[in-house]
């Protein structure tokens, strides 16, 4: 069994694009949530804020890869194109068999499937364009990241809502680990459409009291948390087997230790606090840990009303009252599959950089929130080991827990 690491990482976050906007935006509480004025047009659309990407260059990518891309492949391409260099991956590495790829993301682009329906409505099948359907595919950004840099190792596509990324890099620490590939990119993307905000906004999931103030929401564990706050972004990190990140003499930014991933099996929508418990447990004993070895959980927690309640106590049953907690949702939003990708790079960061982030706007904490060791203010800490936890619907429940290099 090799041991894991992780040797660069690329990130797109409605918080910020590069190492140094992301770590100022979670140590000086900085939230990248924004008023959404084109939702208007959806009157019965009760959530008005969400997290979007800025300041990228979609035309960057060259055309005869960017045709078959929709936004969600884009953000992904270009969060790939990042980690590739933080790495220093070479062309010939990529393309030697030994180097492969798992990018999660929830559903193919949702804007261009509504192109795609606006299109057939107006004009028929003959208005349609032949790179439409590549844009909708599930595993559209995964086989778009591959044709791009030419990886012809294994390439998987893990679709499981806010578990994706997660998931995703499971699957690359699994894989590196059996000795079936070196080098695996992992991570996830997610686009921002009003259909994904509708999506919530039906079961009552989205925040919508803070409309007129959309920097005071998503709330995380707090007690006036009234929902999540729709998001887009993608993470990428590249792993590597250590003995092969050591011989091509890159620098090392972590280290995978353990992974689990389970389901509950009890309720489409609904969290199970055992089935959490169990994951976390089961990362534990993956990692060879305790506990009291953690220095720090990064929460899936996204501010709704009965599912933060129920991680904390799980999170509680299984960690104790003394390891500092806290969800960066509150800083950016739910990039939904990004988000294990991207919360895995912001504990890297934070490791890196000697502080912890609290959970932005947790002001009062809710009844069923409390037990664990919440953050309410930015710690000043060296920690070496982290456990970053997401759950999905449908009772998909994933742990990593990842270390600073040593």
């Amino acid at each position: 069994m090799r041991r894991v690491v992780i040797t660069g990482f690329g990130a797109l976050s409605p918080i910020g694009n590069t190492s140094d906007a992301i770590a100022h935006a979670l140590e000086h509480g900085k939230s990248g949530v924004r008023a959404m004025p084109e939702w208007d047009k959806w009157k019965d659309l009760h959530t008005r804020v969400g997290g979007v990407v800025t300041d990228i260059d979609e035309k960057s990518i060259p055309r005869e890869y960017r045709r078959s891309m929709g936004r969600v492949a884009i953000l992904a391409a270009l969060a790939a194109r990042d980690a590739i260099a933080h790495a220093k991956l070479t062309p010939e590495l990529l393309a030697s068999h030994r180097a492969g790829l798992s990018i999660g993301q929830t559903v193919g682009s949702p804007s261009a499937m509504q192109i795609y329906f606006d299109t057939l409505r107006e004009s028929g099948p003959r208005g349609l364009k032949s790179t439409t359907f590549l844009q909708l595919m599930s595993h559209s950004a995964a086989t778009n990241v591959a044709l791009m840099h030419h990886i012809k190792g294994r390439v998987w596509a893990p679709v499981a809502a806010c578990a994706s990324s997660s998931q995703a890099i499971g699957q690359g620490f699994e894989t590196i680990r059996s000795g079936a590939q070196d080098v695996m990119l992992c991570g996830g993307t997610e686009e921002l459409h009003s259909t994904t905000a509708i999506t919530f906004d039906i079961v009552g999931g989205t925040s919508r009291a803070f409309n007129d103030q959309p920097q005071l929401t998503p709330r995380p564990f707090e007690k006036r948390r009234d929902g999540l706050v729709v998001s887009e972004g993608a993470g990428i990190v590249v792993l590597e087997a250590l003995d092969h990140a050591i011989a091509r003499g890159v620098p090392i930014y972590g280290e995978i230790l353990g992974f689990a991933t389970t389901c509950d099996a009890e309720h489409m929508s609904s969290p199970d606090q055992a089935g959490m418990a169990r994951t976390m447990g089961l990362a534990l004993d993956s990692a060879g840990l305790k506990s009291s070895d953690i220095g720090y959980v990064n929460a899936h927690a996204t501010g709704t009303a009965q599912g933060d309640g129920v991680e904390a106590q799980a999170t509680l049953a299984v960690m104790g009252d003394q390891i500092p907690l806290s969800s960066t949702k509150g800083h950016t939003g739910h990039t939904l599959a990004a988000c294990g990708a991207l919360e895995v790079i912001f504990s890297l960061l934070m490791m890196e950089r000697g502080f912890l982030a609290p959970t932005l706007h947790l002001e009062q904490i809710a009844d069923e929130a409390k037990g664990p060791n919440h953050l309410r203010e930015v710690v000043r800490r060296k920690v070496s080991r982290v456990m970053s936890n997401n759950f999905a619907f449908g009772g998909i429940n994933t742990s990593l827990i990842i270390a600073a290099p040593s």
